[in-house]
């Protein structure tokens, strides 16, 4: 994993961390898009949730992808924590790659068929709504410096997939969780049982933009710009451990 994540790091524009607290990842503000720069990163529990957080010097969300009218070279804005948490936690095939939890914006597709974000009675229109995907991301050469994409379905191929996966050839599911972004701060609640109350797991923090290839071919979604990583060095240095206080 460690190599895969030197990959990624030959793209991120990232000053290095200012401390691993128990308490997340504290980061320097860097040259990236206010938005998108990281300055703490954290997983707590509340209650019977996991709570996913990211602070940026910014306005959090505020920039979306420009509308293109078109799947194929879209692009996609991502807020990502990368965890230790095997595949299989949430329903893929075990041992499939690095497991991440992500707040996306899309606009020109959308892949979260059971849901109606913007509550207009039509459940294919919004996604270029900020809203949670778990992915899974496996090194590619061919995606350019950052070397990494969402794990493609080679077709007649059927591996495991989460129940809420959205049908497309990836490795990719759509939850639903709840989600906040406002002011400086981006949040994802995640059911403790949707990930089988770990006992422990190490996790990192990533702004991203992805590109899905003009040819519609595999690779499909290539991480096509790395803008902050967390850490500065896509090390995973925090861990949610059960046995903290909330």
């Amino acid at each position: 994993m460690r190599r895969l994540m030197c990959l990624v790091m030959t793209s991120a524009v990232s000053f290095p961390s200012l401390a691993h607290e128990p308490g997340g990842i504290n980061s320097a503000k860097s040259q990236t898009d206010a938005a998108f720069d990281l300055v703490h990163t954290h997983i707590y529990r509340d209650g019977n949730n996991l709570v996913f957080q990211q602070i940026v010097a910014g306005t959090a969300g505020v920039n979306t992808p420009k509308p293109t009218g078109k799947f194929a070279g879209s692009d996609v804005y991502s807020y990502v924590w990368p965890t230790s948490l095997d595949s299989d936690v949430v329903g893929f095939e075990p041992k499939s790659g690095i497991l991440a939890l992500a707040l996306t914006s899309h606009p020109d597709f959308d892949d979260t068929p059971q849901l109606d974000e913007n509550k207009d009675g039509k459940k294919d229109n919004d996604g270029g709504l900020w809203h949670s995907h778990w992915v899974v991301l496996t090194k590619e050469a061919s995606c350019g410096p950052s070397g990494l994409k969402v794990r493609d379905i080679p077709k007649d191929m059927k591996p495991k997939m989460p129940a809420t996966w959205p049908g497309v050839p990836l490795y990719i599911d759509s939850p639903g969780y709840e989600l906040k972004a406002s002011k400086d701060t981006v949040t994802i609640q995640v059911p403790l049982a949707a990930v089988g109350f770990p006992e422990t797991f190490k996790y990192d923090g990533v702004t991203a933009g992805l590109k899905v290839n003009a040819d519609l071919h595999d690779p499909l979604l290539c991480v096509s710009s790395v803008w902050d990583v967390a850490s500065g060095d896509l090390s995973l240095p925090a861990t949610w451990n059960a046995k903290d206080k909330p």
